[in-house]
């Protein structure tokens, strides 16, 4: 096992929120591609509130237009910082970004480029 040091950016959204008429998460993920960062994944969760303390949910009974998302970018510390700079430009206010170390642990001849 390759056991490398990297970092997380994670960025919270709802589901419904766009930049010009796309998906926001969408729009993150195809600028991350565009900058060479490692990988990105967007996840959508099932229940969530933010700042707004509104309850967002997936069950039945109370179906929402807005669940939450969370877009997770993984790379070395120097290229995720780099991406700011994108992110501030898509983000308004009262968005939440959260930076952590973490580490990478990979199969040798796993493929892919390493973080």
């Amino acid at each position: 096992m390759v056991r490398r040091p990297a970092f997380r950016l994670t960025v919270y959204l709802g589901d419904s929120d766009t930049w010009h008429h796309r998906p926001l998460h969408t729009e993150i993920v195809h600028r991350a591609h565009a900058a060479g960062l490692a990988g990105a994944s967007v996840f959508r969760g099932v229940e969530g509130f933010g700042a707004s303390s509104v309850v967002h949910t997936a069950r039945l009974l109370s179906l929402s237009e807005d669940l939450p998302v969370a877009v997770v970018i993984v790379d070395t510390e120097e290229r995720v910082r780099a991406f700011l700079p994108v992110l501030d430009e898509l983000l308004g206010a009262d968005r939440l970004v959260v930076l952590d170390e973490v580490e990478v642990v990979r199969r040798p001849g796993g493929g892919g480029r390493p973080a």
